[in-house]
């Protein structure tokens, strides 16, 4: 049980106010993916480490520069020094015996549960995949093929949290969108922890879904390993999956090198109501993101009364779990009860925040789904909590954060395929379009390019 001892203090913004644009400014920097802030104890443990204040990127940018350069001893040096595990090329990688023990010894229900959402997942998954596609031209006699291939890149890490908590679910929700694209390989790294690379519910998961290939070390190093390689630990071709604030730059550093999926912030969500809503519904949902802490939760709505109504659910609710205090932090940091005047106005806001969960919880949900434009998955309807998401409907839960669903979208199968145009010509289609290729190259004085055509049109 969780007792508050002070009022929530979570942030009211009422756009009619004159400072409403500036309390919005305020909430959307600190939604924004920065990565230079950093507490206290994290400097003094930087300082520690390194002899000096660097910041987060100057941190993650020394690590995965000592990785590429030394490899599998600085992946191991590292690990001991972030994690305090000394582990060697024996015992990084779990075992066959090790995935085989921890299925054994796993709960058949869970199992069972498991079974259940990978097939969801797959479901879906699989029915989004891109498909080829193909266009033919008739040029009189001539004739032209076009086609757009899509085939699966060969391998893929995958990055599973496990310093606060074991998260099988995010397992779920990468391997299975790479399977489902046909992805051959697919390692995984999690810190050596007991909700990492030593947790029976985790391993069992993997063994049931035929993931085989996972590395007990995290953070920046295991980033850097994925993308560089390191012992036994093979470069791959892109990296997906949540983590903390290093593991995000460190995604950011690697990426040229390797594909990504985002740089993926805190947990964050906006729920779009009106007066058909439920206050304690709505409560529910701001505080299920806000207790990753660091995580969001905004209340955008137009009918007035619900501000406090969900205020007084935020108090009861937060008062009675588990993990209440966590939750209550984010929300008093990171979240807002903002009031507009109509629903175009919060479609406008919730657009500029651009979130990562977007909860319509109205009387038409349809009707609003049409206004609003950036979300990185949208939830309809009173009875459609984000947790659904979160573990069984489908879609991955891997979605941008930090405004970045302006331009970004949530990881799903299509992303592990690569695309290429194929493009087919015979001699007479060929002939047909010359002039066309002839007069581009001339235009833009590439006389190689038209030379390129005249040779097989007879010319010299």
């Amino acid at each position: 049980m969780s007792a508050a001892k002070t009022p929530l203090q979570i942030p009211r913004i009422d756009t009619a106010r004159d400072d409403a644009d500036e309390l919005f400014a305020q909430l959307r920097e600190k939604l924004s993916p920065r990565g230079n802030m950093v507490s206290e104890a994290g400097r003094a443990r930087t300082i520690a480490l390194f002899g000096e204040p660097l910041t987060p990127q100057e941190v993650v940018a020394r690590i995965c520069g000592e990785v590429e350069r030394d490899g599998l001893s600085a992946v191991l040096d590292y690990t001991e020094k972030l994690d305090g595990k000394r582990l060697g090329e024996a015992t990084l990688r779990v075992t066959t015996e090790e995935f085989a023990t921890a299925h054994k010894a796993a709960d058949e229900g869970f199992l069972d549960v498991i079974r259940q959402i990978r097939d969801n997942i797959h479901e879906f998954q699989t029915a989004i995949l891109n498909q080829e596609v193909r266009v033919t031209r008739d040029l009189g006699p001539g004739q032209v093929d076009l086609r757009q291939r899509y085939v699966p890149v060969k391998r893929v890490g995958v990055c599973v949290p496990g310093g606060a908590a074991a998260y099988p679910s995010t397992l779920l929700m990468t391997a299975i969108p790479a399977m489902a694209a046909g992805v051959e390989e697919v390692a995984v790294i999690v810190p050596p922890t007991d909700f990492g690379g030593y947790n029976t519910d985790l391993l069992a998961t993997c063994q049931e879904i035929g993931v085989s290939e996972v590395y007990r070390v995290g953070g920046a190093q295991g980033v850097a390993a994925l993308a560089y390689g390191a012992g036994p630990i093979k470069p791959v071709d892109m990296i997906v999956g949540p983590g903390n604030l290093f593991v995000a730059l460190a995604k950011r550093h690697v990426y040229g090198t390797v594909g990504i999926d985002s740089i993926a912030g805190p947990s964050e969500v906006i729920v779009l109501a009106d007066d058909a809503a439920n206050a304690d519904y709505v409560a529910s949902d701001l505080i299920s993101q806000a207790e990753h802490s660091p995580g969001s939760g905004v209340l955008v709505t137009w009918h007035k009364p619900l501000i406090d109504e969900v205020y007084a659910a935020l108090e009861r609710q937060l008062a009675r779990l588990s993990r209440g205090d966590l939750a209550r932090q984010s929300l008093e940091a990171y979240g807002a009860l903002i009031c507009v005047a109509d629903e175009n106005e919060a479609a406008e806001w919730t657009d500029r925040l651009a979130t990562e969960h977007l909860h319509i919880s109205t009387a038409d949900p349809e009707a609003m789904l049409a206004k609003v434009q950036n979300a990185g998955a949208i939830f309809l309807g009173h009875h459609t909590p984000v947790a659904l998401g979160d573990y069984v409907a489908g879609p991955s839960h891997v979605l941008p954060t930090g405004g970045t669903a302006r331009f970004a979208n949530g990881l799903c199968s299509n992303d592990f395929l690569k695309r290429s145009s194929v493009i087919s010509y015979d001699a007479d289609a060929l002939k047909a379009d010359a002039p066309l290729v002839q007069a581009m190259a001339d235009k833009e004085g590439l006389s190689a390019h038209r030379a390129s055509v005249d040779i097989r049109l007879g010319g010299k």
